[in-house]
């Protein structure tokens, strides 16, 4: 539904999804620039910043998936299982770690 009177301009629907983006963007921003931070304090600052946009981004996934603007699939059983021996096999194959 257009958000002004002369039928112009966004959706409600592209408004949520332009925040999502958004959100999304600020989430690995956020992430990166705390993988890089060595301070402790500062990590900390930056991580609760990126605890409350990771919340603001599931929050607005769930207003549009809710309303049906934003589908995901669901993962079936075999699809989980490969995955996770993917990431078992892969993240230390040979237990150097």
């Amino acid at each position: 539904m257009p958000n002004n009177i002369e039928g112009r301009g966004l959706t409600d629907r592209e408004m949520l999804q332009l925040c999502l983006e958004l959100e999304k963007g600020r989430c690995r921003s956020i992430s990166n620039t705390m993988l890089e931070t060595s301070h402790g304090e500062l990590r900390e600052i930056y991580h609760q910043c990126f605890n409350n946009a990771n919340s603001s981004q599931y929050t607005l996934y769930g207003i549009l998936n809710e309303k049906g603007w934003y589908k995901t699939n669901l993962a079936s059983t075999d699809e989980i299982t490969k995955v996770q021996e993917f990431m078992q096999n892969n993240l230390h194959p040979d237990n150097q770690f």
